[in-house]
This record gives structure tokens, sequence and C-alpha cells, in this order.
């Protein structure tokens, strides 16, 4: 069996046309190499070179050598690839996020990250935190960045910041009249649009909102559509309310309970890959970078946890 170190000695000796060379290239002795190209042409029957100056090849010779050639580079490269990898300069992410996440604070961290490893490929999932989970305990995505998941879920948990949630209501809704946070009994006769986000309110008085609502949309732009043209109210995330289109409010909530908390889900089996993880380091990392980022008044709606 040809060894590819005894491929490489040929191929480079064939390339520089002799042994002194070749020796000074690859920091083995001239009598290794000799003897490296004497067991090699003893292992395929026939000679390599034309004679002992190692300048002229025979035909066997000269189809090695661009066989080799192709093998050696082919192997090289395979090589560097695997350290690449190992060292995250290469490699794929999927990363599953709820959508306030991915449009608000995702294209604050990418950027950096992306431009100091170009050779990696990112697919980015925005969906609800729900399916977020799904999609990591099912292995489709490496990470996902959404509420708390289930107890009961295979999911590692790391809290990365707390959101409070706001009242989505039409510009000119009575709402907008009250001074100060709104407190729940003032939603008494509002028609609430339950969402998926706001599942985790466990507030009692909120509780009995939802059991006289009628209606369950879980896409903010359709919740945004049905707050401005005053179908009713739903409850969303600060961090969703950056960006209001027009015809539509955010108001404070007093009860401070209302408020869910984001953070970075994986697996609990299993290893990340080297750019997944080096990613959960960047993002740990640079999260408390991000609300100077943001405006003076988007800088209160995001805290930041202070133990992760």
């Amino acid at each position: 069996m040809i060894k590819l170190e005894a491929l490489r000695v040929f191929v480079t000796v064939a390339e520089l046309g002799n042994i002194r060379d070749a020796s000074d290239r690859l920091g083995r002795t001239a009598s290794a190499i000799s003897m490296t190209l004497k067991q090699l042409e003893e292992e395929v029957g026939n000679p390599l070179f034309e004679s002992d100056r190692k300048n002229s090849m025979t035909a066997l010779g000269q189809f090695m050598l661009e066989t080799g050639r192709e093998q050696i580079q082919s192997y090289d490269k395979s090589i560097r690839m695997i350290k690449d990898y190992a060292q995250d300069k290469i490699g794929h992410l999927a990363l599953a996020s709820v959508p306030s996440v991915a449009a608000n604070l995702i294209p604050l961290l990418l950027p950096r990250f992306v431009q100091e490893r170009p050779g990696i490929t990112i697919e980015l999932f925005d969906i609800d935190s729900r399916s977020v989970s799904a999609m990591v305990e099912s292995g489709q995505a490496d990470l996902g960045i959404a509420s708390t998941p289930k107890a009961t879920s295979p999911i590692a948990f790391t809290p990365l910041f707390r959101d409070r949630f706001k009242v989505i209501c039409k510009a000119d809704s009575p709402l907008t009249a009250i001074t100060g946070p709104l407190q729940w009994q003032d939603l008494n006769d509002q028609a609430l649009i339950k969402n998926g986000s706001s599942d985790v309110i466990t507030s009692a008085p909120y509780l009995q909102l939802t059991e006289k609502s009628t209606m369950v949309v879980r896409n903010v732009t359709s919740l945004f559509a049905l707050a401005k043209a005053g179908v009713g109210i739903t409850l969303l995330p600060a961090l969703t309310t950056l960006n209001l289109p027009e015809g539509v409010c955010a108001l404070d909530i007093e009860d401070n309970t209302a408020e869910r908390v984001v953070g970075l889900l994986e697996r609990k089996s299993g290893f990340l890959s080297p750019v997944s993880s080096t990613f959960k380091r960047f993002l740990l990392a640079n999260l408390h970078a991000l609300p100077s980022k943001l405006s003076p008044n988007e800088q209160e709606r995001f805290l930041v946890m202070s133990k992760r």
C-alpha cells in the first residue's frame, strides 16, 4: 500500500528535479529521501526515473506525478478544511429565533461575527417560541433564541434578558387618554386578541380577560393591522414594538409580572459544532453591549439578565 508521505516525497523530488532540494523542502535527509523512492519503486514494480539524477521521469513516473499531485492537493485541502472547521472558520449555523429578536437584535450581532468568519454559512429561522423549541429539540436548528421552554422539554435554557409586555392598540383608542401605566381593569371593555407570546403571562386578571377572547392571531404584522383597524387590542413584548406602524401605539401595563424571559436554547444532549459553540460565546459576550446601540427609549425596554 502506497503511503501518502511516500507519494509526497516522490512528487517533491519530481517537481524539483533532484534529491538535495527535495531534502531541504521536506526537512529530511537525502538518504531518507533516496530510501523512500527506492521502496516506492519496489512497491509499484517499475522505475519512476530514467536515471539516478532524478531529473527525467519514466512514463510511469509522469503518470504517478499527475495522479499523486491531485491526491496530495486533495488531502491537504481536506486537512485545512478540518482545521478551519475545528477553529470555526468554516461551517454552518442554523439559528432559530423569535421574530422580535431576529428583526431587532440579530442584525446588531451578525455583521461582526460574519466578518470575522467569511467562510461560514448561516441559516436564520424567524418563528414563534414554540416552533423554536421544536426545531432545536429535533436538531433542525443548532441554537434557538426564544421564551422559556416547558420544564419537561429536553432543552437547556440560558436566560438572556427580560422583556416587559405592552398593550397594543389603535392610536386614537380611549386607552391612550389614561394617565400612567394601564391597570388590568382598564382593559375590561376591550376585545382582546390573544397571541402565542402572551401565553407566558400568568396574572389572574389577564387570564380572566383571555376567557372572553374570541380571536387568536400569531403573526405580528396581522396583530398590528387588526389593532390599527380597531378590531381589538393585544399584548406584545416591548422588543416587538420598537418599530410600530403608523396608527398603532404601545402602552405600558402596571403589572410588572407581565414579562417574558428570553434565552438561548440548545439540546441538553449532544455537542455543538465549533461554529455554534463560538456563536454562543459571541452572543453571551456581546449581549450587554446591545442596549448602547439602541435609542434611549429602546434601552429602557431591554433588560439584560445580570446572571446567565
